[in-house]
């Protein structure tokens, strides 16, 4: 899969066109501590769409430049991709952090989207110093290894782990594959990140999918997200944080169906 040097970092992607020049594309930006390989259950998704998966920086293959991030910048490589593939319009999926990035570029870069979907994610960050703590411990008391296991329990909900181990350990890895200073730099661009005063510019229709077990971004929040843009409707799904893989289905249908 091909690397594109942009703002400074190298950014991996994949961008599969097998659906034709005709459709419309699709970003999808992954969460925390992934890669572009969580969005494997959404195949389904690229006969319809022209798909552009890519590493945020820190994470994946993409480089991970000593932080702090911010919100802005990691827009500003989604930005930077899509000019580097001449790609003047999409439509965009972001879970998590991905979501974050989203409502930023959908604030800043307005005429550069059609359609959002925000998954199991919060339009600010209730307790930054939740954030500042992680990233002290992350750098003083074993790295990314110390909080890989509490993570996939928030990940994942206890019934889905029982049934899926192979799905939980391999995101395990992926995460204990971040790097480090990808990883703190993005707690970083999350800790300093509120848009409740800019979400009722938002003019874009709006899919905020929530997971109905999520315990890091609760329904509550996405509900939240949904009522304050112009135009946002919620769908709850039986899952956790990730839910395009706890509910991988139901996920890529209620995209399909929301995009057209």
């Amino acid at each position: 899969m091909p690397t594109a040097h942009l703002n400074h970092s190298h950014i991996h992607y994949a961008f599969d066109e097998t659906a034709g020049a005709d459709k419309p594309v699709l970003v999808l930006s992954n969460s925390l501590g992934t890669s572009m390989a969580m969005w494997e259950p959404q195949r389904p998704l690229f006969s319809h769409y022209r798909v552009l998966r890519y590493d945020t920086r820190g994470h994946g293959a993409s480089s991970g430049e000593p932080g702090p991030y911010t919100m802005a910048q990691l827009g500003q490589d989604v930005i930077a991709l899509m000019d580097h593939l001449g790609i003047a319009k999409a439509h965009f999926c972001g879970l998590s952090m991905g979501g974050m990035v989203g409502i930023h570029l959908a604030i800043h870069a307005a005429d550069r989207f059609d359609k959002l979907v925000l998954a199991n994610t919060n339009a600010h960050t209730a307790s930054p110093q939740f954030w500042q703590a992680r990233i002290t411990i992350l750098r003083s008391e074993g790295g990314i290894a110390n909080i890989a296991d509490g993570v996939m329990a928030r990940f994942f909900s206890p019934e889905f782990t029982l049934l899926h181990p192979d799905t939980v350990a391999r995101f395990k890895a992926d995460m204990l594959a971040t790097s480090l200073a990808g990883y703190t730099a993005c707690c970083a661009a999350i800790r300093d990140m509120d848009f409740r005063a800019s979400l009722p510019n938002i003019a874009h229709p709006v899919l905020v999918i929530v997971g109905n077990k999520d315990q890091a971004a609760p329904p509550e929040h996405g509900q939240f997200l949904a009522n304050q843009v112009q135009s946002g409707a919620v769908l709850a799904l039986d899952a956790a944080h990730i839910s395009n893989v706890e509910a991988a289905d139901a996920f890529s249908q209620a995209v399909q169906r929301f995009l057209g």
